[in-house]
């Protein structure tokens, strides 16, 4: 989930809250009811903890079930289902179907933001959820705590021989008509690894929080990248590189990761989380970002070998889709 960004991607006259009936003071779900919930472009399972009535509006506050409680938040009737036989259907619909499409339209304003975000706004997967900003909730000890967004928060500067690599990139891909040969290797996967297992030398322990946040990176980056991340002259290359049950971060490497990177305070804009939160997770995004510059030999290659010609790759098994 790391997932983070929310929103609605139910088809045309559905609800989001998924056949629910109202109680007689207008609740649609209850405190400890199990529950489905919209969080990014997928539904995840997850239990209300709390309900409250906030001008004039119920929201639940939701724990996403098997997620770090820092995912926790406060959310509205749109962006819950109930559980049932039929929403878990659709939950795996809705997995499926963001796997491999751009999008089709929704009904909601949350997914129509997004899309128009990132590759015309592209998709869902980060911008989304209007309703987040601002929202305030009770720490454990009862006391009132902001949990501010990461459009206020979230800075990440990008080492300029990073910036240069994806200047490069682009002009490979763009104006010389390349791609990026695949498998990429070391991939992101094996990025991500190899990051962890730097870490652990240098500090001598792993923190929960680290490993939450590079499974975060991972997930992100997987859902992301055939909706926001590829240019046009790509897409037919991912169609044949990506496919079954392969995971985008098996595939590509850091020259993609670091287009995540850029993306990410789009992403992250409407997330609500605590200031404390937020600031340990771009101090381990930078970090990240000087293992990458560091390793940048190793990780990253901005050698013409590198790349090959995206002729090569639709006159392989993407031209019989043309004809």
């Amino acid at each position: 989930m790391g997932s983070s960004s929310k929103e609605e991607t139910a088809s045309d006259g559905d609800t989001a809250s998924g056949g629910a009936s109202p109680s007689n003071d207008g609740r649609l779900f209850t405190e400890g009811e199990r529950v489905l919930a919209y969080h990014g472009p997928r539904v995840y399972g997850a239990k209300i903890q709390k309900v409250e009535l906030r001008k004039k509006e119920w929201k639940y506050f939701v724990h996403y079930l098997g997620w770090n409680k820092n995912w926790d938040e406060w959310v509205s009737a749109d962006r819950l289902l109930k559980h049932t036989e039929e929403n878990l259907v659709k939950q795996k619909a809705l997995d499926k179907k963001q796997g491999v499409e751009k999008g089709t339209k929704s009904g909601r304003s949350a997914q129509t933001k997004t899309r128009s975000s990132a590759d015309t706004k592209a998709e869902k997967d980060d911008t989304k959820n209007n309703a987040a900003k601002g929202k305030k909730r009770k720490n454990e000890s009862g006391n009132e705590k902001d949990n501010v967004s990461a459009e206020k928060l979230l800075k990440i500067q990008i080492p300029p021989t990073l910036k240069k690599q994806l200047v490069d990139d682009w002009e490979n891909v763009t104006l010389k008509d390349k791609v990026v040969k695949l498998p990429r290797s070391p991939n992101v996967d094996e990025i991500l690894s190899k990051y962890l297992e730097h870490k652990t030398k240098k500090d001598g322990m792993i923190t929960d929080s680290l490993g939450e946040i590079l499974k975060g990176i991972r997930c992100y980056f997987d859902k992301a990248l055939p909706m926001m991340l590829l240019y046009k002259k790509e897409r037919r290359q991912y169609e044949e590189a990506v496919v079954d049950d392969i995971s985008p971060s098996t595939v590509y490497g850091a020259e993609h990761l670091l287009r995540l990177f850029v993306k990410l305070p789009e992403l992250f804009a409407y997330v609500n989380m605590e200031e404390e939160s937020w600031s340990r997770m771009q101090q381990t995004l930078l970090d990240f970002l000087k293992f990458i510059q560091k390793n940048q030999s190793t990780l990253l290659s901005s050698s013409p070998s590198a790349y090959e010609s995206d002729k090569a790759v639709s006159d392989g098994k993407g031209k019989a889709k043309d004809d």
